[in-house]
């Protein structure tokens, strides 16, 4: 009591001398308030006595929310008791007026604070009202200019609105503030003049409108600053002109006291005099023991009422303290803890008694009683609307990439290096997010998370930890990611800090090197600048006690370092000052835009002291939470600073020990102001709870434990993961966030709870996690209850983690995934674990309450048309649709297979398909009766594979979260599924109705709707129930009426949320294989007359339900119903002839027409069914036709009972006519067909992938049916692979689908949906389970029947996402030129088209002895003649002339002038033959460019070893001298040597090539490499140092590649096996030329390592000296450059005794079938590949000046000119290498290959690459120019392709040259030799003379039909009628 006793004297003395105030009230002003959220929290939650403290911070303040506190008056009114006079409140300008203008208020905010100030006035307080608080408007924020008008508007609306409560006013509290909230762009300076303004406008508003109210006007001015105030003249306003008084804001330190007369001093010059309201008193470090507080106050009082200062008042909240009970609520002037010193505040809390009244004290007091049943007492509630759900990742757990797109490395690469964790497991790939970014995202939605937390890798994209130079593909992967998680409706919540410091950083000191700090504050503002428009929820560190703790700590995690005294320490100071200065960045410079939050995740146990009654044991557990959470969480949410309780402890164990054990850094009082508040959320990691005690003995070790005086322990009972540091107390969540909210965020904060989860052990259950199940279930409910029960205001709850990962010590051995990674296959599949459906359960739920369901309505996903009239008339013999033939059939394959970009209607309907019996399982469950496949499946010998049933199949019965997980993922828009009749109807009759089926689908269908998946329904698909079969099945009549029951049951139950109904499913399959060839059940074997009946009965039954639903059902539920049929194309196995057309056409008919023809035309089987079965069954004998007929009535009553066409289709056959045997009688024979596949067809498991039929038959079923809307309800393939990589089903859904596409685009099909079969693996009938179709794989031997998403599932996923196949934009065609200058070529080799091989001296080659010898080259063919250029330079220079070239690169045969390889003979005729060449080209104005080998080595060479001797280089040497010597100085481009992987690999390691040497795969080829490079080297040298100065060349060497995409993009063990094939075919050359001497770094390690393993001591692959590395190095002037096609590449493991280049190499290769062929193998169009290289080249050897020196295509048996193919390649070729150009490529020229036809090395003249054709038949070989040689000519004088869009180009328009036929082809005619035009001539005569023998046949049989005429028909004529006599 004696504090207040001096308070109040001194408040009365000081009244006294107010003399000067002029107000109503003459008393000294005693202020308390404002209102902060701490103490409404705390008198809200009243847990014993406790008091609150009422000094707040800006952020505390509370903003008015109706309905107001109920205790408001009740604390007023204790207030007043206690002599307070007045209390402050501040206004929200921004929620007063939210748009920024007085003309709209909010009303209910106004009707707020008008209530508020009506509850002071009733305690008798005086309201002050601060008009400024905290946000602005948005439109206050716009700019300064604005400023000043805006707050004015506002303040004179406050006047108005409230000035009739209030007496004094306050413009503004914190001008810093207000400051930092104006514009950025605008000076500091600037801001503050327009606060000045905008004060001086209030107060003229105030002076001249309101003061006659007698109220007072001031503004808030820091004490500190005060003199500034005073003097300046710009700032007196504030002090003096514009205020009725002068309020300051005033710190004060009492240990400092003698300074504040000096501060105040310039008080005492104002004139006039003054009064001062001290508007807030900060007293500091005022302990009572060292200072009288009556002597404070006077001092204080003394220092400010001298002769000019009046004091009218002061802020009296730090003497006032409010506690309340449960029964009052009562306010006193007592001894507040400012009055304390640090070690008062924490006496005894070290080691003896709890501090009184403490969070934890209170927190532990609530639940110590609690019994056991009412701690664990399960809360059946649900979470607050808006409650967030969701998962988590952090970057270096999951990313894996370590190297990829530039990223640095991160102390966790160094730490997994240094095998530190477990099993010696680094995080270099880890799950391999990286590049399953879109997998990921899918995984996201198949959960239904509503928030992603997920961390940046700072060394990804700042590699080195500074931003100098970001990585682009590092900004990229995370722009992507958030784009695809914001498309997916997924809030991505990202963290930049989660452990993983650039390892750079690291080096210099990391996190215990102060300039860390400004590192980070760089990073976090990139990001926020980069990506915070998509982002709103930030989280700067990740569990930083973690990373002080275990990586600074114990060294237990990255970096390794153990210093828990002080590292530990250093590096949380740090991480805080990061962390403050990272979220005042935010504020101040992207919250007004981005308006997104900051905060921290912290983790924390709870701590339970072990022995309750111990003091010392509670104070323990309290101290262990202050050092693990309190130790970051009270510097920013309570005061700045570390806990008093933490600084205690650290002192007390330095005082108790000889020199220190921890050394707590300190904060400044600058770095407390700026970290307390720095977070608008707590997240917390909350995983497990200790038991903790006082530490047993004292020791001076620095341990984590010593150093915080306290022992852990756990409960023997608690339940044990895998990871010794978790055990399951749930309990403790609840409690922690009970201590969080009450010690930390007060209610003003929110918490999210961003960690909590749990390990399962490698040993355990990989997919049944019941225990994890379990852990989230009581965990989450734990939360629950602290919401619900402890009103702690609990945000979100973020399960750890989303995907097994890298956990760092433990490697990859404990698993905390929501979904299984499978860490050994490379693919790193994702399978879901029961946890993830649980998981997911709770998020539908927002709880755990079962609602009750709500019935939605479908989503409106495809507009379903209006009804298709139907054809009255039947279809004709052979059906109109046969210009389906005519239109296609004679298409080129390249036109017909070429991929088309594009996309479907934007309702187009994309889901998958499955069926009951399938995957549904659960045989007998649940009262579900046996179908007749239940009965089958159980019958011995029924021919099953494996003897497999369905009773399990997937098991979808009881796991239909699994399912809707897996449609979600994949983004469908509809799902296909079928209702199991049995288990509806048990009996299959309507009067044993199975409510838990009904349930089943029930669920299954609200679940569709509600994840927006339009329900497609096939009411029955083969699984008749067992009853019904019993009395005959399909054959019994009462079966139509049956089924009728069935689907209106169906209807009426399901109908109001399924719109889509097909009644059956492949009606043909069910009639032909269950009662024809008796292979399905009921295995009825009847095959001339059983599928007809069952087929006529299903016709009808579907009509009856048909009508059904067309009556009862289709107005109200609006809906429509078809049947799905099923049908291969036919393909007429000769289109041109017309019996085999009508073969195809009738193959169709009988296998689609059969059902569609009656329903989608007249009601009737289509003639040409009727025709065949009707005179077969005559020729049989029989009475009438097999075929049932429809009476008439019935015809109408079928006809048009479909609304949409749904069609199945999975491949193609090719039909030909057959006269089958009549007997025995089968739906087969009728046809008269005979079906068969091409072998070259793509196969599979089940069907032939022939996806050009897709179009085919879509247009068929156009032109028969007419323009209905189409559904393709079943597509897909069947592989016998399990494999989760499934290549070949991406490709068959590709290039189907692509099929669609065509006849959708463009050849208008009314295609309206695709549903790809199917979800997943299931049981395929007769196949069980060895055939597997799935997007999905199921693993059918794990009982718990997990689910992975396949390759194809993501693809999947792509096209419905594009809704198609859009072109992407990089491969739009680039109109423009290339640069000036740039060199246009054709090329040429040697050997290739010199012939004359023996001619005028020439030695031979080892080409003309691979040629010669058998078996090497196709037909046998050789170049000894070739195309004879030989002899024909001026036919050449001809072709070269109209290609309109600059250049012609052709190349020397080494023994046409060096007959035996060496300089001992010239041979001058072979050497003239150049010359000449070169002078006629020359004269033509084109330059050589000359090829010094290319291939052809000398045979006498070969002899002693060839490119495998050493003394080769030599030799080489010497020819290029000779060569330069004697052409050089017309020569001015040279290139040593063409391909040398082709020589080496394909010359001297598979053989294909000359000279043949395949036996030493290992070696040869490394030898021969070794050569060629220093042969290379060696010339240009010699050009260089003898020549260049001289002849004024250049010269370099060409090198060939593919370039390798990955076949899964999304592995990173096929993207490194994608680089390595590149490094391994174009490095092996380039790297040491064009880089540094040596071979790329992957081949030497590679190589080694297999020779090594291999046994050899060495090697295989040759070293090159320093000298010759030096020699080497750089020996170029341009990169030449062959480039032809791209390959898909892959990872593949040789036996380690496996030796050679391939197997070195590791990499395996195949291609997309969606990608154009060639008339090569090898050789696809793949034109984005060559702009992919080419740049790959530019970034790999520092963009050197690039010439492609060979491109181009081939084509087999090419007789038309027109080569359009070629055309394609070489546009879309070209235009790449222009897209190259502008992407910065220094590419200066191209050249085609190939200039005309040619000897194609080991193919012979089979494979045709030229621009002219070359008639090798004909001696004289003319060259004939192609389509595409005049393309390419055109290309060269436009120098690339002008842009239509500008007009005209003057290159385009030079005349049309005539097309030459190609010359004379020798053909046999009538056994004459003729040449082909002789033989045409020959043709047009026989032709004549057969005309006029057929009009003189015609006339005879005219002349004889008159006379027989009048005679009747022969009855044999009418069994050809087109209708049978039936």
């Amino acid at each position: 009591m004696e504090l207040f006793k001096v308070v109040f004297f001194v408040l009365l003395s000081f009244s006294c001398q107010g003399e000067k105030w002029e107000s109503a009230d003459k008393n000294f002003i005693s202020a308390a308030g404002p209102l902060i959220y701490d103490l409404l929290y705390n008198l809200s939650h009243p847990l014993g006595n406790q008091s609150s403290h009422l000094v707040a911070g800006s952020s505390d303040i509370y903003v008015c929310q109706q309905p107001l506190p109920s205790f408001l008056p009740e604390l007023f009114s204790s207030l007043h008791g206690n002599k307070i006079t007045h209390y402050k409140l501040f206004l929200s300008w921004a929620q007063l007026l939210p748009s920024g203008s007085s003309k709209n208020p909010d009303k209910r905010a106004v009707q707020c604070y008008r209530r508020l100030l009506e509850s002071l006035r009733a305690a008798q307080l005086q309201p002050m009202v601060i008009l400024h608080h905290q946000t602005l408007p948005t439109s206050a924020v716009q700019g300064i200019e604005v400023f000043a008008d805006l707050f004015a508007d506002y303040a004179a609306f406050a006047f108005h609105t409230f000035g009739d409560l209030v007496g004094i006013w306050f413009t503004f509290s914190d001008l810093e503030e207000v400051i930092m909230a104006l514009p950025h762009q605008e000076s500091r300076a600037s801001r503050l003049q327009s606060i000045i303004d905008a004060h001086r406008k209030v107060y003229n508003i105030y002076r001249e409108k309101y003061a006659s109210q007698g109220g007072k006007l001031s503004v808030v001015l820091p004490a500190e600053d005060i003199s500034e105030f005073l003097l300046k003249p710009s700032l007196s306003a504030l002090a003096k002109d514009s205020v009725d008084f002068l309020s300051l804001d005033l710190s004060y330190e009492c240990q400092s006291e003698a300074s504040l007369p000096e501060k105040l001093n310039k008080l005492q010059t104002i004139e006039p005099k003054v009064d001062i309201f001290i508007f807030t008193l900060k007293l500091q470090d005022c302990p009572f023991s060292k200072k009288n507080p009556t002597r404070l106050l006077f001092s204080l009082f003394e220092a400010m009422n001298q002769d000019q200062v009046l004091t009218i008042g002061f802020d009296v909240n730090a003497f006032l303290s409010c506690s309340s009970s449960k029964k009052s609520i009562s306010c006193s002037l007592t001894e507040s803890p400012v009055f304390q010193t640090e070690q008062q505040q924490a006496h005894g809390t070290a080691g003896g008694p709890l501090y009184p009244g403490s969070a934890y004290q209170r927190v532990w007091e609530t639940f110590a009683n609690q019994s056991k049943t009412e701690r664990d007492a399960f809360l059946k509630d649900v979470f607050p609307k808006g409650f967030l759900w969701g998962v988590s990742t952090g970057a270096f757990n999951v990313e894996g990439g370590w190297a990829e797109g530039g990223r640095g490395a991160s102390i966790w690469d160094q730490y997994g290096h240094l095998n530190a964790a477990k099993d010696h497991a680094t995080p270099e790939v880890a799950s391999d997010s990286y590049h399953k970014l879109s997998y990921d995202v899918a995984l996201l939605r198949g959960l239904r998370a509503q928030v992603y937390k997920f961390s940046i890798s700072w060394s990804r994209i700042f590699p080195t930890g500074h931003g100098s130079n970001p990585s682009l593909q590092g900004v990229a992967y995370y722009n992507k990611l958030i784009n695809s998680l914001l498309d997916s409706h997924i809030e991505p919540m990202v963290t930049l800090f989660h452990w993983d410091l650039p390892q750079a950083l690291q080096d210099r000191g990391g996190w215990q090197n102060e300039s860390v700090v400004d590192d980070f504050l760089d990073y976090a503002a990139f990001c926020f600048s980069t990506f915070g428009d998509s982002v709103k929820l930030w989280v700067t560190f990740h569990e930083p006690w973690v990373m002080s703790y275990a990586g600074y700590g114990t060294g237990q995690h990255a970096p390794g370092i153990s210093d828990p005294g002080v590292a530990s320490f250093k590096v949380a100071h740090l991480i805080l000052k990061a962390h403050a200065r990272t979220w005042h960045h935010y504020h101040h410079h992207h919250r007004p835009q981005q308006k997104g939050q900051v905060g921290i995740v912290l983790n924390s146990d709870w701590a339970e002291p072990l022995s309750p009654d111990r003091t010392e044991d509670l104070a323990a557990s309290e101290r262990y939470l202050h050092f693990m959470l309190g130790w970051f969480a009270h510097p920013i949410f309570v005061d700045g600073d570390y806990p008093a309780i933490l600084r205690a402890q650290i002192q007390q164990i330095n005082e108790q020990c000889s020199r220190p054990v921890a050394q707590l850094p300190e904060f400044t009082q600058a770095e407390k102001q700026l970290i307390k508040g720095s977070a608008d959320f707590l997240g917390l990691s909350h995983y497990t709870s200790r038991l903790i005690s006082k530490a047993r003995q004292h020791t001076c070790i620095p341990t984590y434990e010593n150093i915080g005086g306290f022992s852990q322990h756990v409960d023997p009972t608690w339940p044990q993961t895998s990871s010794a540091w978790i055990h399951v107390v749930p309990w403790g969540i609840r409690r922690l966030l009970r201590f969080a909210s009450e010690e930390y965020t007060r209610g003003k904060v929110p918490i999210y709870v961003a960690g909590n989860g749990m390990p399962i052990g490698e040993s355990e259950n990989l997919f049944d996690d019941s225990v994890r199940v379990d852990y989230f279930n009581q965990y989450i409910n734990e939360v629950l209850k602290a919401v619900r029960e402890d009103l702690v205001d609990v945000r979100s709850y973020i399960a750890r983690s989303l995907i097994d990962g890298f956990e760092g010590p433990s490697g990859y051995s404990q698993r905390f995934g929501l979904y299984h990674t499978n860490f050994s296959e490379s693919s790193k599949p994702r399978t879901p674990r029961k946890s993830a459906y649980f998981f997911t359960s709770i998020i539908e739920k927002n709880g755990f309450l079962n609602e009750v369901v709500k019935r939605l309505q479908p989503p409106s996903t495809a507009y379903f048309p209006s009804k298709t009239k139907t054809f009255a008339f039947p279809s004709e013999v052979p059906s109109k649709a046969k210009v389906v033939w005519e239109k296609f059939s004679n298409q080129p394959k390249f036109e017909r297979d070429l991929f088309y970009h594009g996309t479907f209607r934007e309702d187009f309907l994309w889901g998958v398909s499955s069926s009951a019996y399938q995957i549904e399982g659960a045989w007998d469950a649940d009262g579900k009766g046996p179908s007749i496949w239940d009965n089958f499946t159980h019958t011995p010998g029924s021919g099953i594979k494996d003897n497999a049933t369905g009773d399990i199949a997937c098991d979808s019965y009881n796991q239909l979260g699994a399912d809707l997980n897996m449609l979600r993922a994949l983004k469908v828009k509809a799902y296909r599924f079928s209702v199991s009749w049995s288990r509806i109807f048990p009996t299959g009759r309507n009067n044993t109705i199975n409510n838990h089926g009904v349930d089943y689908y029930n669920r299954l269908i609200d679940a569709l709707v509600a994840n927006n998946i339009l329900p497609m329904v096939t009411l029955f698909h083969w699984d008749l129930p067992q009853a019904l079969q019993d009395i005959g099945g399909w054959e019994n009549p009462s079966m139509i009426e049956l089924f009728d029951s069935y689907a209106d049951f169906c209807f009426q139950t399901f109908g109001d949320r399924v719109k889509f109904w097909m009644t059956f499913n492949e009606p043909t399959f069910l009639a032909w294989l269950g009662y024809g060839s008796g292979a399905f059940p009921p295995n009825v074997k009847d095959s001339g007359w059983g599928p007809y009946r069952i087929g006529h009965a299903i016709i009808k039954a579907h009509a009856r339900v048909y009508h059904t639903y067309d009556k009862k059902y289709r107005q109200k539920q609006n809906g429509v119903i078809s049947l799905s049929l099923s049908t291969h194309w036919a393909e007429p196995k000769s289109p041109g002839v017309p019996r085999e057309v009508e073969a195809a056409d009738r193959n169709l008919q009988f296998v689609l027409g059969w059902f569609a023809h009656p329903i989608f035309r007249n009601g009737d089987y289509p003639d040409a069914m009727k025709w065949k079965v009707g005179n077969r069954s005559e020729l049989q004998h029989l009475a009438s036709s097999r075929l049932p007929s429809f009476t008439e009535e019935e015809k109408l009553y079928i006809r048009g009972t479909a609304d949409v066409f749904c069609l199945n289709t999975y491949s193609s056959k090719i039909v030909s006519h057959k006269t089958p045997r009549l007997n025995p009688p089968s739906y087969e024979y009728d046809q008269e067909i005979t079906e068969e596949e091409d072998p070259s067809w793509v196969s599979s498991a089940m069907h032939k992938a022939v996806p050009w039929g897709m179009r085919r038959l879509l247009n068929w079923i156009k032109e028969e049916y007419g323009d209905i809307p189409i559904y393709i309800t079943e597509n897909g393939v069947g592989l016998d692979d399990p494999q989760i990589d499934d290549t070949d089903r991406i490709f068959y859904h590709k290039t189907y689908i692509n099929e669609a596409l065509k006849a959708y685009r463009l050849d208008d099909v009314n295609l309206r949906g695709y549903s790809a079969w199917s979800l997943m693996d299931n049981f395929e009938w007769l196949y069980g389970y060895t055939i597997k179709f799935g997007l999905y794989h199921v693993n059918f031997n794990d009982v718990n029947r997990p689910r992975t998403a396949r390759s194809s599932a993501r693809y999947y996923t792509e096209v419905i996402t594009n809704n198609g196949m859009p072109l992407p934009k990089e491969d739009e065609f680039l109109y423009g030129q290339f640069p000036e200058g740039f060199l246009w070529s054709a090329a040429t080799a040697a050997y290739q088209i010199e012939g004359a091989w023996r001619a005028d001296g020439k030695g031979l080659s080892i080409w003309d002895t691979f040629s010669h010898t058998p078996l090497r080259v196709g037909n046998d063919d050789t170049g000894d003649v070739a195309c004879d250029s030989y002899h024909k330079i001026d036919e050449d220079v001809a072709a070269l002339q109209s290609l309109g070239v600059s250049h012609y690169r052709f190349s020397i045969s080494w023994s046409r002038v060096l007959p035996d390889g060496t300089t001992k003979y010239i041979n001058e005729a072979g050497l003239n033959y150049y010359v000449r060449l070169i002078d006629a080209l020359l004269a033509a104005n084109i330059a050589p460019q000359v090829t010094l080998y290319h291939w052809d080595l000398p045979q006498a060479l070969q002899d002693v070893g060839g490119w495998e001797n050493e003394t080769i280089v030599q030799r080489f040497k010497e020819y290029t001298d000779v060569i330069f010597q004697r052409l050089g100085d017309k020569v001015k481009f040279w290139i040593t040597l063409n391909e040398p992987f082709v020589i080496a690999y394909q010359g001297y390691g598979t053989g294909v090539s000359a000279p043949g040497i395949s036996f030493r795969p290992g070696t040869a080829p490394y030898i021969v490499g070794h050569n060629l490079i220093k042969a290379h080297a060696e010339a240009w040298h010699l050009y260089n140092d003898k020549y260049r100065a001289r002849q004024g060349g250049i010269i370099s060497i060409t090198i060939s590649s593919d370039w390798a995409e990955p076949r899964d993009p999304s592995s990173q063990e096929d993207v490194e096996a994608a680089r390595r094939f590149v490094q391994f075919f174009a490095g092996w050359f380039a790297h040491p030329i064009f880089k540094n001497g040596d071979y790329p770094e992957v081949m030497k390690k590679r190589i080694s390592e297999r020779s090594l393993a291999a046994g050899l001591n060495r090697s295989r692959l040759p070293e090159f000296t320093d000298s010759e590395k030096k020699r080497i190095n750089g020996t170029y002037d341009f990169f030449g450059f062959n480039h032809y096609t791209t390959v898909l590449a892959y990872n593949f493991n040789y036996h380690p005794a496996v030796s050679s280049y391939d197997s070195d190499r590791g990499v395996a290769t195949i291609t997309d079938r969606s990608w154009p062929d060639s008339g090569s193998f090898w050789l696809k169009m793949t034109p984005f590949g060559f702009r992919k290289i080419l740049n790959w080249l530019k970034e790999e050897y520092n963009n050197p000046p690039i010439y492609v020196t060979e491109n181009g295509v081939s084509q087999r048996r090419e007789s038309d000119l027109n080569d359009t193919a070629r055309i394609y390649y070489l546009r879309s070729y070209i235009n790449e290498a222009l897209k190259a150009v502008q992407d910065k490529v220094d590419l200066r020229g191209y050249t085609v290959w190939s200039v005309m036809d040619n000897f194609e090395w080991a193919t012979g003249f089979a494979e045709r690459f030229g621009l002219y054709f070359v008639n090798f038949t004909d001696l004289s070989l003319p060259r004939i120019p192609k389509a595409s040689a005049k393309f390419y000519a055109s290309v060269v004088r436009c120098n690339g392709f002008p842009d239509p869009a500008a007009g005209p180009h003057p290159c385009l328009q030079l005349e049309d040259e005539p097309t030459i036929s190609p010359v004379k082809e020798e053909v046999h005619f009538l056994g004459l030799r003729l040449s082909t035009t002789n033989a045409q001539t020959a043709l047009y005569v026989l032709f004549s003379l057969l005309l006029l023998g057929v009009c003189g046949l015609a006339f005879l049989s005219f002349t004889c039909f008159k006379h027989s005429k009048q005679r009747k028909t022969q009855p044999s004529q009418q069994e050809f009628s087109t209708i049978s006599s039936f």
